[in-house]
């Protein structure tokens, strides 16, 4: 029986199942069949038998999809820039573009990030959090006007004789 841990010699063995080729790109065999069906990574040959063969060219494309994943890059600039790396002919100036178009729609949701952390703090900041239903946090919630920033105030004690 083999043994279930792959010798050093044995890990080196191409080509590989698709749980395999997963695991030493990092990324789930549900990934991998997701990446084949949006064109990322080529469609591999098949045993006989219909088991998917992974070369180790295609497992460092793999790799290389779940970097750019990691950093953020949709599918579809993953792609381009699948195709970049394929294409020996490119010039690095288009891969620097696709870089810095992700880097500007990365501080622009910081941005709107660190605003909504600011709003949050300051509701949180006005919130009594006491026995009290008043609560700054579910009125900004529950607020129609959604385009300006808030501006919470702090709720009155309430006089539960006069509701």
């Amino acid at each position: 029986m083999p043994s279930p841990h792959p010798t050093a010699k044995s890990a080196q063995n191409w080509p590989v199942v698709i749980g395999e080729a997963a695991r030493r790109a990092g990324v789930s065999a549900r990934m991998v069949r997701h990446y084949e069906a949006q064109g990322l990574l080529r469609p591999v040959h098949r045993t006989d038998s219909g088991y998917r063969q992974y070369s180790e060219a295609d497992v460092h494309t793999l790799r290389f999809i779940r970097r750019g994943r990691d950093l953020g890059f949709s599918m579809e600039e993953i792609g381009a820039l699948l195709g970049l790396w394929h294409n020996q002919g490119r010039a690095s100036s288009q891969v620097k573009t696709i870089a810095q178009k992700h880097i500007a729609a990365l501080t622009e949701r910081i941005a709107a990030m660190q605003s909504m952390q600011r709003t949050l703090q300051t509701l949180v900041h006005c919130c009594h959090g006491d026995d009290r239903p008043d609560c700054p946090i579910l009125d900004d919630l529950a607020s129609a006007d959604t385009a300006s920033s808030p501006t919470p105030r702090r709720s009155a004690p309430r006089n539960n004789a006069a509701a």
